[in-house]
């Protein structure tokens, strides 16, 4: 066996006290003769979660040599809080002594610089061995084993139980729910992430209509009562009425049947994706990574990936998995969907001709753009958080974990660690405030003029009444379909025309009245001209090898009251989209206008 440096593990402290100790203080003087592992984490970091699942094998197998020590090192200013840290330990089912550390005490003593950190110290209290980041367990085990033989030998192993006392549990209906879904039946289906289950709730949010999965931890699909899930969270609606589940710490989608009760699996291995592996194909056949929400949006199933900052997209139709956004790499990058950063995506919405994401630990609020474009509306950066309101440029966030599109096309930010749910107006740019007082809103459903919010750490559904101005349908889009039509390979003029109703003048205030968005089916139909820009005309180079496809059309004009006697005037915005089927044909024309259509002359 080789020789080990070994260094004086540092006592462990932390001005927040201990936590499943049964208000015992414990030190590592106290387990000498124990291998004792220290986990340096922090409960807004996917990889922590990753690696407290991964301890869960471990701390079961050499349960009688091996005490695990949490020490929660907060990066979050919600996270300092005694309080959160002892709902985290409840939420993610933490099974051995937690020391939180809000001043990162311990932290610094074990020089520690990153999360998550395990500290391995041997029965003689001296430390072996320290990993940084998740996929250690492996690793250590042989260590551990090591450690066991060597120290038999010794005489200075000493076996026995964890010094972990269990909390008791909290009757309420809910525990840490994740997300939540409006049925077409009036009723809420929501993620009861910490009892690993499904509940239909009555339409006031308090009764319970059904229960689906048997409430312990397991990958097993079949009828409701035995079917098993692994901290669901995210929930979407499907067309055929069933409904898809992010099984996060399953890595998997399931599929859950309102009607007849069954749970069955449509993506993942229940493995979690590893470099390396693939990123497409047969859904079944392809590890995910802690998916955390899901939308339907543009006939598939977008995946917030967050445990390795993507977006995936499952395909009901051939039942295929593929990335559709993100490096792997960690951060705030905006660009094409190949190139852009995301970090821990944890909310989604779809909203017309944008998917809205929240992007959890750059405190962000972005969006992915019909071609695929990745944008962001609020956040600059990893360590960059608050609660501010304003122009977006200047807001503030702290670890949103959901988003949900309200009518009037603004959107509403679950803003987690902020208590708060905050409002984004997609027309001024300018981010509000709608309520504080929330314990951690993870999601949001809008019924009628109301929104109901799930307060995760409340365990509870909050009904709020929603401003006027977010209820009022600000924009109809229209969706247009029309015969093939023929025109000339190369360049072609395509302008949207927009004649203000009487009435109403253009509004060009702050600039151009009008956008328009162009792209194609199949993308290598344009050669240029494609992406959203503003002005009501565009030159699109058509490439003559594709010989036919569709050019999709979304124009938006606005315009306002053109009354003198009126000093603050009402303003308008129309929205149409076109699928136009074309053919490529030398003598055709090249140039197609289009109409778009004012409030009293749209089509039906």
């Amino acid at each position: 066996m080789a020789k080990r440096i070994r260094v004086r593990a540092p006592e462990l402290e932390g001005r927040g006290g201990w936590i499943n100790t049964g208000d015992r203080e414990l030190t590592l003087a106290a387990l000498r003769g124990r291998i004792v592992i220290v986990d340096f984490w922090t409960f807004c970091c996917i990889n922590c979660l990753h690696a407290l699942d991964e301890l869960r094998g471990l701390e079961e197998r050499h349960r009688d040599t091996v005490v695990i020590v949490g020490v929660h090192s907060p990066k979050f200013l919600h996270e300092a809080d005694h309080r959160a840290v002892l709902d985290a330990v409840e939420r993610y089912a933490v099974e051995h002594p937690v020391l939180d550390d809000p001043e990162l005490a311990t932290w610094k003593q074990y020089a520690v610089r990153a999360w998550p950190t395990l500290v391995v110290v041997d029965p003689e209290g001296y430390v072996v061995a320290q990993y940084a980041g998740e996929g250690h367990a492996p690793a250590i085990e042989r260590l551990i084993e090591e450690l066991e033989a060597e120290h038999l030998a010794k005489g200075t192993l000493r076996r026995g139980d964890a010094p972990y006392a269990a909390p008791e549990p909290e009757p309420t209906i809910l525990r840490f729910p994740g997300k939540a879904l409006l049925l077409p039946s009036g009723t809420f289906l929501v993620s009861d992430t910490t009892r690993h289950r499904l509940v239909e709730l009555t339409p006031d949010g308090e009764g319970v209509v059904r229960r689906v999965g048997s409430g312990q931890r397991g990958f097993a699909d079949g009828p409701a009562g035995e079917a098993c899930f692994s901290e669901p969270q995210g929930l979407a609606l499907l067309d055929d009425g069933s409904v898809v589940v992010a099984d996060t710490v399953n890595h998997a989608l399931r599929r859950y049947d309102p009607v007849t009760g069954d749970v069955s699996t449509l993506a993942g291995t229940g493995r979690q994706w590893m470099r390396g592996e693939p990123t497409s194909g047969p859904a079944r056949a392809v590890s995910l990574s802690s998916p955390w929400d899901v939308a339907l949006w543009n006939d598939r199933v977008w995946i917030a990936m967050a445990g390795v900052h993507q977006l995936w997209a499952y395909d009901p139709r051939d039942g295929s998995v593929a990335v559709t956004a993100g490096t792997t790499d960690e951060g705030l990058v905006d660009g094409p969907g190949a190139e852009a950063w995301f970090a821990q995506p944890s909310g989604l919405a779809a909203s017309g001709e944008r998917l809205w994401v929240a992007d959890s630990e750059t405190s962000a609020l972005r969006w992915v753009d019909l071609d695929g474009t990745v944008r962001t509306a609020v956040g600059t950066g990893l360590f960059d958080f608050g609660h501010r309101d304003g122009p977006a440029g200047q807001a503030l966030l702290q670890h949103p974990l959901g988003v949900t599109a309200l009518p009037d096309g603004s959107v509403a930010v679950s803003d987690t660690y902020n208590h708060a749910l905050r409002r984004y107006d997609t027309a001024t740019g300018e981010v509000s405030t709608l309520a504080t007082g929330l314990r951690e809103p993870s999601d949001a459903v809008v019924v009628g003029d109301e929104i109901v919010v799930v307060e995760s750490a409340g365990h509870r559904l909050t009904r709020l009444r929603l401003p006027q101005e977010t209820v009022r349908q600000a924009v109809v889009a229209h969706r247009t379909r029309r015969d093939v039509t023929e025109v000339a390979p190369g360049i072609l003029r395509l302008e949207v025309v927009f004649r203000a109703p009487p009435g109403q003048k253009l509004d060009t205030r702050y600039g151009p009245s009008t956008r328009l968005l162009v792209s194609a089916s199949p993308p290598e139909l344009l050669r240029t001209g494609e992406g959203a820009d503003t002005g009501p005309a565009r030159l699109l180079e058509l490439d003559p090898v594709v010989p036919e496809g569709v050019l999709h059309v979304s124009a938006t004009a606005a315009s306002c009251d053109d009354d003198p006697d009126i000093p603050f005037p009402a303003c308008h915005v129309q929205q149409q989209d076109w699928d136009i089927p074309i053919r490529l044909a030398d003598g055709a024309a090249g140039s197609l206008s289009l109409v778009l259509a004012g409030p009293d002359d749209a089509p039906a």
